[in-house]
This record gives C-alpha cells, structure tokens and sequence, in this order.
C-alpha cells in the first residue's frame, strides 16, 4: 500500500504507540482522523488542524461513530488502526467482575465493533489493523481475564479474514511482546508482576506500520525479534 493519499483512523491515537503509528502515517503522506477518549490529549497528538474524534469505547455507539465520521471527513477512508486498550492484574478467581466486563469491553466488544463498521465503510485494497498482544499466543497466569480479552478478538480476527478478503480489504492482526508503552503501570486494577525490559515503541510502531503498507496478515510475536 502506498500510503500518499489515503486516509486512515487511529483508534487509541494518545496512546505511545497510537501516537507514534499517527506520526508516520502522517510523515508517509497519509492523513488521518485521530480517535480517543480524552480530547485534549488526542489534539496535543494530531495539532491544531487535526481531525479528532472522542468517546468512550465501552459506549456501544461510539465505534461505529468513529469509523462514520472518519470516513465523512475525507471522504474515503483506506484504513483502521486500532491501537486502544486496558490490562489488568490479578488471580483468576479474585479479578471482580466489573474489571472483566471493562476488559471484555474496551479489548475485545470494542475492537469487534470497530472493524464490523469498517468492513463497511473501508475502501477496496483497504487494512484494518488491530494491535494484540503475545498473552493471546501465550496466556500468563495473573492475567486470565486479560488474556482471554486478547485471544478473543485474535479469534474474531482470523474467522473474519477469509470474508474481508472478498471485499479485498486486509485484516492484520499483530501481537507484540511486552513493550514499553506504560500501559502496565496503568492497570484497571492490580499490579504488573515483575517483568523484564519490553520492547522500544519505535520499534514496534515501525513493525506495525511496515505491515500496514506490505502484504501481511498476521504479525506473532516472534515477528518483533
């Protein structure tokens, strides 16, 4: 994909890597609707002329909403990258179930609902692009829910692929190992294990990026080094 005139929608744009795949999509000629739930945050990403879409993904209108108004803004809309989500920590048994329904919610309702819409409003030779995780390959144990979350939306994924494919829009669900986003020192609740360095998001967001434009539809873990 040549990525000079398309038009793409981030979803979780304020995020580290949202906001790094903004910025190179951007810098490869693409423009594109920046999405998130704080405005504030989302517009410092995108700049004064940015096209910023806010809502709470657990609203159940609010996906369909961002891929409408994407694709009105410009017109057209090639791509989606969705980049947003929450982790939480703790023992199978003792995670409430209000934590797994915001994990259900945000990492894999939302997330189902984003690329039901733009398989409907993405255009021929099109992506959508949905950021995983390793725990859908390799579960880890104080983090259940969160990995359920995960392998869920993988699954949603590779059945949906074969009948994106006959609309010639790609499904490209990458899963990378631990990064470093800050993303586990902000948990819905608990308290991130020990872990050892994650990856650079520049890193990362180049991988992610280098799929969008190539022809890959699945990027595992082990695709990141």
């Amino acid at each position: 994909m040549d990525l000079g005139s398309k038009h793409f929608l981030v979803v979780g744009a304020s995020g580290a890597l949202g906001q790094r795949i903004v910025r190179r999509l951007r810098d490869a000629g693409a423009s594109v609707s920046l999405a998130g739930r704080d405005a504030d945050r989302v517009a410092e990403v995108g700049g004064a002329d940015a096209h910023v879409l806010t809502g709470d993904l657990i609203d159940p209108t609010v996906p369909g909403r961002f891929v409408a108004e994407a694709a009105e803004h410009a017109g057209r809309l090639d791509g989606v990258v969705i980049a947003s989500g929450v982790v939480a920590f703790g023992p199978a048994a003792e995670v409430d179930d209000d934590t797994v329904d915001d994990l259900l919610l945000v990492n894999l309702i939302a997330p189902l609902r984003l690329i039901r819409a733009a398989l409907g409003a993405v255009g021929e030779g099109g992506v959508v692009v949905n950021l995983g995780a390793v725990v859908a390959e390799k579960p880890v144990g104080g983090m259940a829910a969160y990995s359920a979350s995960k392998a869920g939306i993988g699954a949603f994924l590779a059945a949906a692929r074969p009948e994106a494919r006959r609309r010639k829009i790609r499904i490209v669900d990458v899963r990378p190992p631990h990064t470093e986003t800050g993303l586990a020192t902000r948990p819905v609740v608990g308290e991130a294990p020990r872990m050892p360095e994650g990856l650079d998001p520049d890193v990362v967001a180049d991988r992610i990026v280098a799929a969008i434009t190539g022809d890959e539809t699945d990027v595992p873990s082990t695709e990141f080094g």
